[in-house]
């Protein structure tokens, strides 16, 4: 009888990267940009610098934390595609799917690699709290109506984001009780 692959452990799971990889990547995830940085390599093979992504998102599956991803060329230009925006400052908010392309070449050789794309679920909009306009009538609505059906109905919140609202909304009104 064998094991379902989620039962397993994957040879590239001993390398123990600080940084997401295709042995990660069970099955495409969507996940939401918190910011894209420059920075040198957290696994201290080279002194180069790399684009890389971290996401609101913390956790990839139960109990397994969502790591940063480095993107290379290809993955770097799909990011400047999915924001119209080659800078990477523009890049926080984006929502992207992530999937195993198992034909990507790689200095002559074809392994798997990690692939971004658009995700499938919304063209909505991310509210978060770095848009500052979307963030206020978000939780203006909230205490509006109680709920955040409408909001949701036009763009997205991260379930992080709705709790921060949530607890904003409740802080302010604590603060300052109608009369």
């Amino acid at each position: 009888m064998s094991q379902n692959s989620q039962d397993k452990t994957h040879f590239r799971k001993a390398f123990n990267s600080p940084y997401l990889s295709s042995a990660d990547i069970e099955e495409p995830i969507e996940v939401t940009v918190s910011r894209a940085v420059l920075e040198g390599d957290k696994t201290k093979r080279s002194k180069d610098l790399f684009n890389t992504l971290y996401f609101i998102e913390k956790e990839i599956r139960q109990g397994e934390q969502l790591k940063p991803m480095i993107l290379n060329a290809t993955n770097s230009k799909m990011m400047k595609t999915l924001t119209g925006s080659g800078y990477l400052e523009d890049w926080s908010n984006t929502k992207v799917r992530i999937y195993v392309d198992p034909n990507v070449k790689n200095r002559g050789e074809i392994v798997e690699g990690l692939r971004l794309m658009k995700p499938f679920a919304s063209n909505k909009p991310a509210i978060t709290p770095q848009n500052e306009k979307m963030w206020t009538r978000a939780k203006e609505a909230y205490v509006r109506d109680g709920n955040l059906d409408k909001v949701l109905e036009r763009a997205t919140l991260s379930q992080e984001h709705i709790n921060q609202l949530i607890n904003e909304c409740n802080n302010d009104m604590a603060q300052h009780p109608t009369e």
